[in-house]
């Protein structure tokens, strides 16, 4: 699979960071979508895209009160667009000489630097090294959709995972989740409620 840049970094802090991209990249990430950005050649920061926003402009304003509008005009508004899409992304861990971490990167990116879909085996990789330590800075961010993001991520994981053989990932996964949250019942009722829609691997964990 090919290196699919989706956009280039707005503004960034520790936790996370906000990509602007075109309308023509917004075919590629997707909501839960494991994204990296290569800062330095021995280091490169990890996140979930949590928020994909679209905001108005002028021309806009204007064009939603048209009676009917040309579809060239639609075209051309969305391929010469000034405002850019926007995607926040959520921090969750980063590589360093080789080395994955689900530490919050010890500095972030930088403004213009490109970011990067992760690749199948990127994937793999970063959901399979130590023991789901990046949950801890989904669950800890009350304000996100916490539950759909989850789903959304392991449903994702899950079928990268299945192809390399692991087909336990996610039941693993969601047997964490429920350790992690064991002392939150609200939360833990929502995540598994939305994880038995999107994931039947943990459902079955999920009744057993």
């Amino acid at each position: 699979m090919r290196t699919i840049e989706i956009g280039r970094l707005l503004r960034a802090g520790t936790t996370g960071f906000v990509v602007g991209c075109r309308v023509s990249q917004i075919s590629a990430p997707s909501f839960g979508a494991l994204v990296r950005v290569p800062v330095e050649d021995s280091y490169q920061i990890y996140g979930l895209i949590y928020d994909i926003h679209i905001d108005d402009d002028g021309l806009i304003r204007q064009l939603v009160t048209t009676e009917r509008i040309d579809d060239a005009v639609i075209a051309d508004n969305r391929v010469n667009r000034n405002v850019p899409i926007e995607m926040s992304v959520l921090s969750v861990g980063y590589l360093e000489e080789g080395q994955i971490s689900h530490l919050l990167p010890p500095r972030p990116a930088l403004s213009l630097d490109a970011i990067y879909l992760c690749e199948e085996g990127e994937v793999q990789r970063f959901t399979s090294t130590g023991r789901f330590g990046y949950f801890r800075h989904i669950l800890s961010r009350s304000e996100l959709p916490v539950s759909d993001l989850l789903a959304a991520h392991l449903k994702q994981v899950q079928e990268a995972q299945k192809r390399t053989g692991n087909q336990s990932w996610a039941r693993q996964a969601t047997r964490e989740l429920i350790i992690l949250l064991r002392d939150d019942y609200a939360t833990l009722m929502r995540v598994i409620s939305t994880l038995a829609d999107a994931v039947p691997e943990a459902w079955e964990e999920i009744r057993s």
